[in-house]
């Protein structure tokens, strides 16, 4: 239980952080934006984006002074996540919970801190008899409201654990895109058990065309990620029901 503790403090103060990054970027461009300064490139928060920040000039000695510490304070958050990434890849891989967190990485939109955060909140996934109680535990699934002999189906229920749900959800959004073997993901496939390869590319081939279906029906973008994300859990469940885990992994 304390490496697991552990594990989610981590990966905890690293979403704080990320936050903490966001608030401090949208304070610089609104600061740049009250001044008429806007950066015509494709992306923000790119070399190119901070090289024409460099040239980017007040006409007031102290508005360049602020300027100059919005931008501290953005480059000083940033490097605050990089190095609890860091801490959260030399945490995670040197845990008994490792070989399930690089088994979940083998699922598209898993990546390591996806797969750390699922499994630091969560814990052993064999503690769940099916994969649908692993979907009710998260709040994935519609919420139901009865009136006399009718039922109807409304939004999640957002019960159970937010942190993950959050991950799910951003995970699901690379499933719009056509299923396929990208290198990165074949690379991270390659060092897991088979079983988990094979559920991983279910999993892909599976929601790429759910998702395709939810589209070509006019379900809402927000709609279709929800309903993927929910699938995604029971692969999740599925995964953790073939990968090997050491006792060690509920102390």
């Amino acid at each position: 239980m304390a490496l697991r503790c552990a594990l989610r403090d981590l990966t905890r103060a690293r979403e704080d952080m990320k936050h903490l990054q966001r608030q401090s970027e949208q304070r610089l461009l609104a600061f740049l934006l009250r001044h008429g300064k806007r950066y015509d490139g494709k992306s923000n928060w790119t070399q190119a984006h901070y090289r024409w920040m460099e040239a980017v000039k007040f006409d007031h000695p102290v508005q360049q002074i602020v300027f100059q510490e919005y931008i501290d304070t953005v480059k000083a958050m940033a490097k605050r996540v990089e190095a609890l990434d860091r801490q959260i890849e030399s945490a995670a891989t040197e845990s008994v919970f490792w070989p399930v967190i690089e088994g979940l990485m083998a699922l598209r939109g898993v990546n390591l801190l996806t797969a750390a955060t699922i499994v630091a909140e969560i814990g052993d996934l064999r503690r769940f008899a099916s994969a649908p109680q692993l979907m009710a535990y998260l709040g994935v699934v519609p919420s139901e409201h009865s009136s006399g002999g009718a039922k109807s189906r409304g939004g999640i229920t957002k019960t159970g654990n937010g942190h993950v749900r959050r991950v799910l959800v951003e995970a699901a959004w690379t499933y719009r895109h056509p299923a396929r073997k990208t290198a990165v993901l074949q690379r991270r496939a390659e060092r897991t058990p088979e079983a988990a390869q094979e559920i991983a590319w279910k999993a892909q081939t599976r929601l790429c065309g759910r998702y395709r279906l939810f589209e070509a029906r006019g379900k809402l973008k927000a709609q279709a990620c929800t309903a993927i994300a929910r699938e995604l859990a029971g692969f999740i469940w599925a995964i953790g029901q073939a990968v090997p885990q050491p006792a060690a992994a509920n102390a």
